[in-house]
């Protein structure tokens, strides 16, 4: 296999890196887009991946499973020193920050699917009433009518 810049040996091409890692070239191409993993080009200007991005794009896979935004996969990645590759260590740290918000997601969720499951019972999907349309009645301060539409003043 070709040599990166600083001797580094073993490069994969987006091929091999894509059948490694079970991710589409196209993803693969998403993620250098979007800072999560890079490449250096061969004299063909042919992209070639250091051996570590293949745990890089597992951890970017797992972090996307479990709901993590990229903008925060790719904080996490940058906070890591040097930018190296994420370790089991980092993993547990970084899934101790994100527990909250997960467990904020999921408290919304059941909060929805309580709701959903009462709307369904009474079927009226009433603006006044409804608690998934007008949760804790906060539309009914502002008064009767449609307080959702808000005519245009220029027309």
């Amino acid at each position: 296999m070709p040599q990166l810049a600083g001797g580094a040996h073993h490069a994969l091409s987006i091929g091999e890196l894509s059948d490694r890692s079970g991710v589409a070239p196209s993803a693969l191409h998403f993620y250098e887009r979007n800072g999560l993993i890079s490449s250096e080009r061969t004299a063909g200007n042919q992209r070639r991946y250091r051996r570590d991005a293949l745990r890089r794009v597992a951890f970017i896979r797992v972090s996307q499973r479990v709901g993590i935004p990229l903008k925060d996969i790719r904080a996490a990645l940058d906070s890591l020193p040097e930018a190296r590759t994420p370790t089991k260590r980092d993993w547990s740290r970084l899934s101790r920050l994100w527990r909250a918000e997960l467990d904020a997601r999921i408290d919304t969720l059941e909060h929805l699917r309580r709701d959903l499951d009462g709307c369904i019972g009474c079927g009226c999907l009433s603006l006044k009433a409804c608690r998934l349309q007008n949760p804790e009645d906060n539309l009914g301060s502002a008064g009767t009518g449609p307080v959702r539409w808000k005519p245009d003043p220029t027309e």
